[in-house]
């Protein structure tokens, strides 16, 4: 059972959590790459909830599933920190800014469309999120590719993606290639400690 203070602990980390996602919703622009950035930012390097691997795992598996891949990531982010309220939670702090956002520019659409200031403004937006792109994939780097095999296997996968291959296949590929080695390895193991001991 738990405690009042506990549950006062997890109310709060359900509104930090909430509060979280509607501004990374509202303020990231870019798309899912300059979002996974600013969820680094706040919940590995800010808050420490989740380790750089984790989010990696999260992000992988939010991009392998049908949708839009930042709502993807978002629930499955909320998921692993505090279970289906978090996930909802989560799902809609990052879906409804867009939402509001998108209903407003679409009721002014045409004014919108052919300011030269908005499209002037939307160029140097699009310019600034790439080193934002890019400092995430770099974070992310570090603990994705460990070893030769997954040197072997990014490069694999960045090849098949030019070649247009979907993307679900491609993480499917690389997680079947990665099982297939490991037991490669076990059973090598295997073989060697029973070669010692007869």
């Amino acid at each position: 059972m738990t405690g009042p203070l506990e549950q006062t602990e997890k109310k709060a980390r359900w509104v930090e959590l909430t509060l979280t996602m509607l501004k990374i919703g509202l303020f990231t622009f870019g798309g899912g790459w300059s979002i996974v950035a600013q969820m680094q930012k706040e919940f590995v390097e800010k808050r420490g909830w989740l380790t750089a691997e984790e989010l990696l795992d999260i992000v992988a598996m939010g991009r392998s599933f049908p949708g839009i891949m930042v709502v993807n990531t978002s629930v499955m982010l909320g998921y692993t920190l505090g279970g289906l309220r978090c996930a909802l939670l989560c799902g809609f702090g990052m879906a409804f800014p867009a939402f509001v956002v998108m209903c407003l520019v679409t009721g002014c659409y045409t004014a919108v469309r052919d300011n030269v200031w908005v499209a002037r403004a939307m160029v140097g937006v699009r310019a600034a999120v790439v080193p934002i792109i890019l400092s995430a994939c770099l974070g992310m780097r570090k603990n994705a590719i460990k070893d030769h095999l997954g040197l072997v296997i990014a490069v694999a996968a960045f090849l098949l993606m030019l070649w247009g291959v979907s993307n679900v296949y491609i993480i499917l590929l690389g997680g079947c290639v990665g099982l297939a080695v490991h037991i490669l390895r076990m059973r090598r193991l295997a073989g060697e400690e029973g070669g010692g001991e007869g």
